[in-house]
């Protein structure tokens, strides 16, 4: 199949690594990689070389680098083996795109492609110019969510799939809101939770469910959701959210579903400070009483703000290539996660979307480690700062830590 090395066309064989494809190109480039070159994809995001090339027409390029420290010095797969914890991610946005294909089939919803390959390119959110248009990805997702073995099915796979990355506790949300009239409130949350029990008892994964509240829609429906959440904490509901359209939908409007949350024992984030300003974070904090914070990457344009997230150990929920994709940030390289975590804040770092954002929790590790520059040491701080951040009984998030920590340690950095 032919792929592009530098705007060069080259044949491969099917199965072929990046490197091999460099190689074809390039002898010279190729006897760089690992030393003083590296690769990235069309979108200028690293790729490891010891990766398949994937699909044809795939688009490479080669960029050698005149400090032999900026090189990516942990492979991908290397990255794919150590132990992870993720805390933000979006069910409706981690679907197989097999999965959403045959589901489309079974209920006879129209998608914007017909085959895993095509549809997968077809929900990226690269051309969004905000997070307005970034969310519009999503009413194409929950097209084929109206059903509770849609959601039963979805959240089984999802589970499977961070399994398979090494993903030892993961928290993932959505909005039961999103699935009625077709479902009940009760009906929408018992359906994930029954896929989720499934394929934590396969994998030993421990996941836990966020129930999300929207901010577009009336507090009454926040109100009526948080009530009827709380009644599922021991079935596996972890915490209660706002997400959706952040700018002219403040937080505060729904206040009274986060109190009715937190004094039925609800833990509690609030994405704010991507679709918004600072003010956004203060509001959470402040108002709604959120223990993290979803994104909040405009943090540091409030130094104030900043000094008390620090001294008040309130995580962000950081998620690189979304942030990209929302145009919160320019780019990778210019996000301020590093710039954060040297100051002090407890960041994590997630994915948000996997299929709407084209990546895996692995890919955001490799990027801080490529084109941010955190060091091993630097990454297995933040996957501890995950666990530490977990929202789990205090016995159980010792546990957590203490066998990430021991794993860490046995030697996979």
């Amino acid at each position: 199949m032919r792929v592009f090395i530098n705007d060069k066309a080259v044949e491969v064989p099917r199965g072929a690594r990046v490197r091999d494809a460099v190689a074809q190109a390039d002898h010279g480039l190729a006897q760089l990689l690992g030393s003083g070159a590296y690769v990235t994809d069309a979108a200028g995001r690293p790729v490891d070389d010891g990766d398949a090339v994937g699909e044809a027409g795939a688009v490479f390029r080669v960029v050698v680098s005149a400090k032999r420290e900026g090189k990516p010095r942990l492979t991908k797969d290397a990255l794919r083996r150590w132990p992870k914890a993720e805390l933000h991610v979006h069910l409706d946005g981690a679907l197989r795109p097999l999965t959403m294909l045959e589901l489309a089939r079974q209920q006879g919803v129209r998608l914007p492609a017909d085959t895993p390959e095509a549809l997968a390119k077809a929900m990226l959110v690269r051309d969004a110019k905000n997070l307005e248009e970034y969310l519009e990805k999503y009413s194409i997702t929950l097209s084929v969510l109206q059903s509770a073995a849609a959601l039963e099915r979805v959240a089984y796979e999802f589970v499977i799939d961070k399994a398979a990355e090494n993903v030892r506790y993961v928290e993932v949300r959505y909005s039961p809101l999103l699935h009625r009239p077709a479902l009940t409130l009760a009906q929408a949350i018992e359906a994930p939770l029954a896929g989720i029990r499934r394929a934590a008892a396969e994998t030993g994964t421990k996941v836990g469910l966020i129930v999300c509240a929207m901010r577009t829609r009336p507090p009454s429906e926040s109100l009526e959701l948080a009530r009827v959440a709380a009644e599922y904490q021991s079935a596996g509901v972890t915490a209660f959210d706002l997400a959706g359209a952040e700018r002219g939908f403040p937080a505060r409007d729904h206040r009274v579903a986060f109190e009715y949350a937190a004094a039925h024992g609800m833990a509690c984030t609030c994405h704010a400070g991507e679709g918004d300003g600072p003010h956004s974070i203060q509001q959470a904090l402040h108002e709604v009483g959120a223990q993290r914070i979803g994104h909040g990457t405009r943090l540091g344009e409030d130094p104030a703000l900043l000094d008390e997230v620090i001294a008040r150990k309130i995580p962000l929920e950081m998620c690189l290539t979304s942030n990209v994709h929302t145009h919160v940030v320019p780019s990778v390289a210019e996000h301020p996660f590093k710039r954060y975590l040297q100051q002090g804040v407890v960041v994590t770092l997630n994915t948000d979307g996997p299929l709407t954002d084209g990546i895996t929790l692995t890919d955001e590790y490799f990027q801080a480690h490529a084109l941010l520059g955190l060091s091993a040491d630097d990454l297995a701080r933040v996957v501890l700062n995950t666990c530490e951040s977990a929202f789990l009984p205090e016995f159980e998030k010792v546990a957590l830590v203490s066998r990430v920590q021991s794993e860490l340690e046995g030697g996979i950095r």
